[in-house]
């Protein structure tokens, strides 16, 4: 029986992230993507790939998850970006009303290549309704010091510490992905159950051309999951998922260079 797994996320027209990012990820893990589409986001070339974002109403979010739902129990599911408190709100129902379980929460907070919050006041949001219905909540740095309190998140003590902090809002697991944003010659991801710490390292690939990587290391743990994999397990290979898109990444155009979602199946074949 084919999984079917829910991204309820923002649409990213350059296709690298968000919403398209996850199917790209779905589908190479052999399961069958929905979306619940709650933001636009387009970038403007003549201005510095400045980023232009577009809120669906939450009527029309609550229209496209009666849809989905109507095929019956889904397997996973995964949140991107939520646009407003109302949004948020939404998915917390809808996590309660439908019993879903394989949760993963992706706190997006600012898209790459901006630097400024999209809603400072949604973090508190998310933190309060979505963290305690989590199987797994997958911020990066930024977002693990808007949940945990700790502004400057820089070392892998401070990851530890913000895990913490975000385990007692109650996620079952947190993994903070710190990637090439952490001071040494890997790029390393923490895992935290609320007991122990594991930390996924692999040699740092100096290359921009990693866009969409966050969504597709939250997408790929969500797929893994609705097949089966334990979290520990499903991180595991989200990490070698995301390693071989970042190492296979291509410029886009001036400005973008997404990840490539097909490198991982692919390296398999070799």
């Amino acid at each position: 029986m084919v999984k079917k797994v829910l991204t309820i996320a923002g649409s990213d027209s350059s296709g690298g992230a968000g919403v398209q990012a996850d199917l790209k990820t779905f589908e190479e893990y052999g399961t069958f993507g929905l979306t619940a589409i709650t933001t636009i986001v387009t970038m403007d070339p003549d201005n510095n790939w400045h980023h232009h974002v577009h809120p669906i109403d939450k009527e029309l979010v609550q229209a496209q998850l009666k849809t989905i739902f109507s095929g019956g129990k889904l397997d996973a599911m995964k949140t991107g970006m939520l646009g407003s408190i109302e949004l948020i709100e939404l998915v917390s129902d809808v996590i309660e009303t439908y019993d879903m379980q394989n949760v993963v929460i992706d706190p997006v907070m600012v898209c790459k290549g901006e630097n400024e919050p999209l809603h400072p006041e949604n973090g508190l949001a998310i933190r309060d309704l979505l963290l305690p219905k989590a199987t797994i909540v997958t911020p990066n740095l930024f977002e693990a010091g808007q949940l945990s309190g700790i502004q400057n998140v820089k070392t892998i003590n401070d990851m530890k510490e913000a895990a913490k902090r975000i385990i007692y809002f109650g996620a079952k697991n947190v993994v903070i992905k710190g990637g090439k944003s952490i001071a040494d010659h890997k790029a390393i991801d923490l895992l935290y159950d609320g007991t122990d710490f594991v930390l996924y390292e692999v040699e740092k690939i100096h290359t921009n051309c990693n866009h969409g990587a966050g969504c597709t290391f939250a997408a790929a743990i969500t797929a893994g999951l609705a097949k089966g994999l334990s979290v520990k397990e499903a991180v595991a290979k989200a990490k070698d998922f995301t390693t071989e898109g970042i190492k296979k990444g291509f410029n886009f155009n001036t400005f973008v260079g997404p990840v490539w979602h097909g490198a991982y199946n692919k390296a398999e074949l070799r």
